[in-house]
């Protein structure tokens, strides 16, 4: 199932970031190897749909982000539609 949120941060440098979820919770942490454009930098506050996985015994991480395109308030009723 795919979620929706916002960059937080994002280290070139380390490869790593992390993306705060669009329903609230604490943000989870992706790898460069995690986002779908390769070569793109993702930007604070940039809006990207992701998966979940657990990892280090159950903790959550974003993976398969993808950026999404468009306005705010049609990428917020998309999110609702899409997330029931």
């Amino acid at each position: 199932m795919s979620h929706f949120g916002k960059i937080k941060s994002y280290d070139s440098s380390s490869g790593t970031g992390s993306i705060t979820p669009e329903k609230g919770g604490d943000a989870l942490r992706f790898k460069k190897a995690d986002l779908q454009q390769e070569g793109q930098m993702p930007k604070v506050d940039q809006r990207f749909s992701y998966e979940t996985s657990e990892v280090d015994g159950g903790k959550k991480t974003a993976v398969n982000l993808q950026a999404q395109q468009g306005d705010g308030q049609n990428q917020k009723d998309q999110a609702s539609a899409q997330q029931g």
